[in-house]
């Protein structure tokens, strides 16, 4: 009796997780899927409250999602399913997923590495002083390779040396020594996977976008094209200075080049004149 009962009360349960993300799929323009792997339950709430009155955040079971997904008229919103997984967080929203996306990955931490993971970039140890006292840490430093020096009571590294390179596995000697420098190659945080634009109707991927990086291509993309478009002649805000410049420079070269035939007709009438003066006598 009392198991019939709890299955029936937790059928309920789904029943009303998957209402109320069906109601939040008709009336939202934003439907965005998040991976919260290895997220401490600390920086989830974090997320909650930095998004509050902007998104509604839901983990239901990888089940509810799909259940949710289905009751969609729109089939579009029906192929979301393809990328939820588990542990997946699920954003509703009426803003622009980009931007929410740009957001949750400005939201990273950094934290340590461990043994056997593999290096996302060249692991360096920077030359400079160091907070560690001598003791075991010389010969744990001189283990990896590190060449050090004592300076007021404190190791200090000689020389930055690539202690892990990109894409090998990080040894136990080398997660120690990170640990003891406090170098934290790696970063745990939302992690947007697909999202869903009921204006435009379509699904979005790939929009791990990094606001840095994007705005830093942007300026080297506007630097080769600027010379260019003045090349070719191309009239714009940004170009106009310079096509006026250009233009008075080649004015000044035409005038030089003008006024040299003048002088040299101007000589030859004046050889002219003399030989006829010459020839009359």
């Amino acid at each position: 009796m009392t198991t019939s009962t709890k299955q029936a009360h937790v059928s309920e349960k789904k029943v009303k997780q998957v209402s109320e993300l069906v109601n939040l799929i008709k009336n939202k323009q934003t439907i965005l899927l998040v991976s919260i792997k290895s997220i401490p339950a600390s920086q989830y709430q974090e997320l909650v409250k930095k998004f509050r009155g902007r998104a509604v955040v839901k983990v239901p079971k990888k089940s509810i999602i799909s259940r949710a997904l289905d009751s969609s008229s729109d089939e579009s919103v029906k192929k979301l399913k393809e990328y939820v997984q588990d542990s997946t967080a699920i954003l509703f929203s009426d803003e622009d997923s980009f931007e929410i996306s740009a957001e949750l990955l400005n939201k990273k931490t950094p934290i340590r590495a461990k043994p056997g993971q593999i290096a996302p970039e060249d692991i360096i140890v920077q030359a400079g002083p160091t907070e560690l006292v001598p003791g075991p840490a010389i010969s744990e430093l001189g283990a990896v390779g590190i060449q050090i020096q004592i300076e007021k009571g404190k190791i200090n590294i000689k020389e930055s040396k690539i202690l892990v390179k990109k894409d090998q596995k990080i040894s136990q000697a080398a997660a120690d020594i990170m640990g003891k420098l406090d170098i934290k190659p790696f970063s745990i945080g939302f992690v947007p996977v697909a999202a869903f634009d009921s204006k435009d109707g379509k699904i979005y991927l790939n929009i791990k976008i990094n606001r840095e990086e994007t705005i830093s291509q942007l300026k080297n993309d506007f630097s080769r094209a600027l010379p260019f478009a003045v090349q070719i002649g191309y009239i714009s805000e940004e170009t106009i200075r310079f096509l006026l410049s250009k233009a008075y420079s080649h004015e000044r070269a035409l005038e030089k080049f003008a006024e040299k035939p003048v002088e040299e007709e101007k000589l030859e009438v004046a050889e002219d004149t003399q030989t006829k003066s010459g020839e009359e006598k």
